[in-house]
């Protein structure tokens, strides 16, 4: 079968999305591959097609149980052969998994990286006919990544055990630091670099300062997401069953995740979810890169994540299908000392310097005027124009904005006047006359800039420094002395106007906008049936009901309405597989309309 026949057999595709092809000619040319793609971009498809056309069998490994078994389950419905080994199964259920490799009848091994470690496990494969290696979350594999695991590290075996296999790796979210120190730890042998966009222009990002305990933001947030599906993350256990309980006090169908609930618990918040039988799941990061679900519409940061990888991988889970999605962080400087003191009780290494920078880059992303989704996709070594209007801070009034270029000016004359050897707190104190010792011992309280900023707080000063960081005026040297850049020495000369939005030195409220809807009433009847008709034969085969077909399928389903099955194989995700299995029962209930 043809490349472009399998993908619309399979898979419903009529064309592939952008680098999918690149990358699916280079696992088929038997190349060693990284792949760097935000979430919903494509991945799965970029080692699934291929391995349709190729002799033997493809092993995935996996972080996670539940994205092996999601991942499974979905093969399965579009009619491919898959299976999972894992140390939930029987020995007498993994010894016919076994024989069904040994006989051919498997086309995709998804197994945990411990059992990688296994030597049985090891010797088991070896005497397969294995066509390449996916590792999935490549990330974990550095020690530099937000995720880091020690299984995924021993993985720097496979190019021993199986030096002739190709190895595929696939990633949302690398620095380029993180980048090489895969392909490094991997042994991946000259391997093609795919790199995509970070930006997901179906994502509606906005970022507020939190009031109180955010509760009533977050109702107000949720007005806008009525009957849609969400993730809420936490950052504790105990926050993560008060906000659920809070929920389900106003009406909403919500549960918590976390880590240290029961087992059973757990596994029915997780199938409810999937199930779309409850709407929000109140999660700590522990309901994370399990979740392949793809119509989730937004996720709300009731606090600050830890990092920007983090906040871009969970993020990441809203709005796979490519359908319009939306996320809300809120946040306060309460956030910033909490996780400053998880990363003070680390033990001394190299990485603990590094995550205090991580802590500084996700810090001053929420404080950033800047367009959010050119912040993330700057740290991520990517550059892409401002969005215009997916994002709080570019749609934000100019009116919005006060003029801080006299204070500006203060501080970067105080930076230079104490030679560039201090950091922002000391400069900020010599501007608002503190009598402090050092200050006085260094005579810096003879300074003309000395008690100059009494106008202003502390914390706004801070703000006022971290603008000039984010604009580049200035920048950080060693042990965080603050430096003068050239754009800093023309502002001091008062060649540019420096502009803060007035939330940053005064918290207010701000209105998160509806999501634009795409349907109108008759239509959105249709709709409703649509999805009612997929929902029962997802419970008929105990199948997600996006598994089924995709919200996305189900709308354009909807716009063109098709009377016969060439032209519902028209229809996006669609293909002859899942047509044979359920297109006749939703042309009958279309056709009755």
């Amino acid at each position: 079968m043809e490349l472009q026949q399998t993908l619309q057999h399979y898979f419903g595709h009529n064309v592939f999305r952008p680098l999918q092809k690149e990358v699916i000619d280079a696992v088929m040319q038997h190349h060693d591959v990284l792949m760097i793609l935000p979430t919903g971009g494509g991945k799965s498809l970029c080692y699934q097609l291929p391995t349709l056309l190729m002799e033997g069998v493809t092993v995935v490994i996996s972080p996670l149980l539940a994205l092996m078994h999601d991942q499974v389950v979905s093969l399965r419905a579009n009619g491919i052969s898959a299976v999972m080994l894992s140390s939930m199964q029987t020995q007498e259920e993994a010894q016919e998994i076994e024989n069904e490799l040994r006989s051919n009848r498997v086309k995709f091994l998804y197994v945990a990286p411990e059992r990688l470690s296994n030597p049985y496990f090891v010797a088991f494969l070896q005497s397969l006919k294995i066509n390449f290696f996916v590792i999935d979350e490549a990330h974990c594999v550095s020690e530099w990544g937000h995720e880091f695991r020690e299984d995924y590290r021993r993985l720097s075996l496979l190019k021993s055990h199986f030096p002739s296999v190709p190895i595929a790796a696939f990633t949302a979210t690398a620095t380029q630091t993180v980048e090489n120190d895969i392909i490094g730890h991997l042994k991946l042998n000259d391997p093609r670099c795919v790199r995509g966009s970070v930006f997901r222009e179906n994502l509606k990002i906005h970022v507020r300062h939190r009031i109180k305990d955010g509760r009533e933001q977050l109702l107000e947030f949720l007005k806008m997401h009525q009957d849609e599906l969400g993730i809420i993350y936490t950052l504790s256990r105990k926050s993560t069953e008060a906000v659920a309980h809070f929920l389900q006090t106003k009406g909403f169908a919500a549960g918590a995740y976390h880590a240290g609930l029961p087992t059973e618990i757990k596994n029915k918040v997780y199938s409810d979810f999937v199930a779309d039988k409850i709407q929000i799941v109140v999660a700590t990061i522990a309901f994370g890169m399990g979740i392949d679900k793809s119509n989730i519409r937004f996720v709300v940061h009731m606090s600050m994540p830890k990092t920007l990888e983090n906040y871009y991988q969970e993020i990441g889970r809203a709005g796979r299908d490519g359908l319009e999605a939306e996320t809300l962080l809120l946040f306060s400087a309460q956030d910033r000392v909490q996780q400053k003191m998880f990363i003070d009780d680390l033990p001394e290494t190299p990485y603990k310097q590094h995550a205090y920078d991580k802590l500084e880059s996700i810090v001053r992303f929420c404080d950033s005027e800047s367009c959010r989704h050119q912040s993330i996709a700057a740290y991520f070594d990517d550059s892409i124009v401002a969005c215009q209007t997916h994002c709080d801070n570019c749609r934000a009034p100019q009116s919005d904005k006060v003029d801080i270029t006299d204070a500006a000016r203060k501080l970067l004359s105080a930076i230079w006047r104490t030679q560039q050897k201090f950091g922002l707190h000391y400069i900020i104190d010599i501007l608002r006359g503190s009598k402090e010792q050092r200050i006085v011992q260094n005579g810096h309280d003879r300074l003309s800039v000395y008690g100059i900023g009494d106008t202003y707080t502390k914390h706004q000063w801070l703000t006022i420094g971290d603008k000039l960081l984010e604009l580049g005026a200035v920048k950080l040297g060693d042990f965080k002395v603050y430096l003068l850049s050239e754009l800093g020495v023309e502002v001091l000369k008062g060649l540019h106007r420096i502009e803060l939005k007035k939330e940053r030195l005064h918290i207010k409220k701000a209105e998160v906008q509806k999501p634009q809807t795409y349907l109108d009433e008759a239509n959105q009847q249709i709709y409703e049936k649509l999805r009612a008709l997929r929902t029962q034969i997802a419970s008929e085969n105990n199948l997600p009901p996006y598994m089924v077909f995709s919200d996305k399928t189900l709308k354009e389903l909807t716009a063109r309405q098709p009377q016969n099955k060439e032209e519902m194989l028209e229809v996006q995700g669609i293909g002859e597989v899942k047509f044979e299995r359920y297109g006749e029962s939703f042309l009958s209930l279309i056709n009755e309309e």
